[in-house]
């Protein structure tokens, strides 16, 4: 695995905000910026591109800040259903609130939301009234009949025109959402329609990181975007718009550039003519000119795809998935000529689990270390992996004991006697907390406790399915968590 960065984290800061402002200097008063993928916590880009920061984009941004405005889209049907948000396990209304919290915390003007597809839902209703006691002034957008291709009702006073004018007041309009299928695209092209009626210059560009347009199709950073993508049934391919006007290879997704031709419509009706000959013109991702060593970016692209499988495989045993993802997880794989063998943690974890005969789990440290951890009476194979790792970091040693039975019997008792567990082996959390208690009173747990943040970055992996609650304590400790797709019983 590795661990070499290969990815200029401040190069791109500094190219993408440079870059948004000669856009922005383009069309003159306003740019509307469809932000595509995560603004923040972006950990997918951070594992694929090593020396990206999971915060890049917002940090470019507040580079931007004067100029820029915040607009958070959310579709009125998803509010309905309850939509989740996959890697966080929050609502996408609540998570409208958390991005508001986020953004104006850091100094980052967030002006509206928008509820687009709106039509009168009670949940959507209530969910404004919750955003107007917060202060935060939001506007409804509707479905329109015929959209996208009925361009003659589209822009017009029934279709474009009887979505709410969101007023802003800066050059930079950056429009955001808790996730796709929110209706980003439609709000900024609602807003080019009314710009254009007010005499204002607008024009509009897209923001996404994947798929790198300048890298090869068959990259494997681009390879790694189609795995992430499994469930959307994005295809990354060869943009033909491009190619035609300017006879050069770059990369974009199906849907952008199926979409484009009505685009294209779109803005030399609002416009009068179209500012883009491609949907590649219409992006202005920088990331691909700040790769820096493409070897180490293709090994952690490749190592993406592998978890990206396994992740796949325990979802369908799961039943969350359909057989047809795993196939074109399968097929990615091939793609990128890497097999689960690649995966070093993999055959460890396997092995310690063939010698112990119970559920096992390994872990690659920075180094290349691989430590093994197998399932005990106390403590479940990942729990004793966590504490082994500590240890290793700490440097104590193996035989000495960092947890009071004093402190671990209890827990137990607790679990089976009154919670109604038939497994009394600690979770990860429980462990956690119990080495946090036992670290008041021992030195060689309080050094082991100090030892936490080095785990972020670690590789690992289980030969069983885990419960949720480990996966979430993984997840926040910054651990990247493969499972063999089978259950434990």
């Amino acid at each position: 695995m590795s661990f070499k960065i290969g990815f200029d984290n401040e190069k791109y800061l500094k190219t993408q905000s440079e870059h948004i402002r000669q856009r922005i200097s383009q069309f003159g008063d306003k740019l509307y910026l469809e932000f595509g993928g995560k603004l923040f916590d972006d950990f997918h880009a951070s594992r694929v591109l090593p020396g990206f920061k999971p915060d890049s984009k917002l940090q470019m941004l507040l580079q931007l800040k004067e100029d820029a405005e915040i607009v958070i889209v959310i579709n009125s049907d998803d509010i309905e259903k309850n939509k989740v948000r996959g890697d966080l396990g929050i609502t996408y209304d609540v998570d409208v609130i958390r991005l508001f919290n986020v953004f104006t915390k850091i100094g980052l003007y967030v002006s509206s939301v928008v509820l687009t597809r709106y039509d009168g839902q009670p949940t959507a209703d209530a969910f404004q009234k919750r955003l107007e006691a917060l202060g935060i002034k939001v506007y409804h957008h509707y479905s329109i009949k015929g959209y996208p291709s009925n361009l003659r009702y589209i822009i017009s006073d029934e279709g474009y025109g009887k979505n709410d004018y969101i007023v802003t007041s800066r050059k930079l309009v950056v429009i955001t959402a808790p996730g796709p299928g929110s209706g980003k695209m439609a709000t900024c092209l609602s807003q080019l329609y009314h710009e254009h009626k007010r005499g204002v210059n607008a024009g509009y560009a897209k923001f996404e990181t994947f798929p790198i347009w300048n890298l090869p199709l068959r990259h494997p950073v681009n390879i790694a975007y189609e795995a992430a993508t499994a469930d959307l049934n994005d295809v990354n391919m060869i943009d033909p718009f491009h190619l035609e006007a300017y006879g050069k290879t770059t990369v974009n997704y199906n849907r952008d550039v199926e979409i484009f031709p009505v685009l294209n419509a779109m803005f030399e009706t609002i416009l009068g003519e179209s500012p883009y000959k491609s949907p590649t013109d219409m992006g202005v991702n920088m990331a691909g000119n700040c790769i820096v060593d493409d070897e180490a970016v293709s090994e952690a692209a490749k190592q993406e795809i592998v978890r990206r499988y396994y992740t796949g495989m325990c979802d369908y045993r799961k039943g969350l998935i359909s057989n047809d993802e795993v196939m074109k997880l399968e097929l990615l794989m091939k793609q990128a000529s890497v097999t689960v063998e690649d995966r070093k943690v993999v055959l460890a974890a396997l092995e310690k689990e063939k010698e112990t005969e119970g559920p096992a789990a390994a872990m690659e440290l920075p180094d290349g270390t691989i430590l093994t951890g197998r399932t005990s009476n106390l403590l479940g194979a990942v729990s004793a992996l966590l504490i082994n790792a500590l240890k290793h970091f700490a440097k104590i040693d193996d035989d000495i004991l960092l947890m009071s039975p004093n402190v671990i019997e209890p827990i137990m008792a607790l679990k089976v006697n009154h919670l109604g567990n038939n497994n009394p082996r600690m979770h990860t959390d429980e462990t956690l907390i119990a080495l946090s208690i036992c670290a008041n009173t021992d030195e060689n747990a309080k050094k082991a406790m100090e030892q936490i943040s080095k785990l972020r970055g670690c590789e690992v992996h289980s030969t069983v399915i885990l419960s949720a609650v480990d996966e979430r304590i993984f997840k926040r400790l910054g651990i990247n968590l493969t499972c063999e797709p089978k259950y434990e019983s």
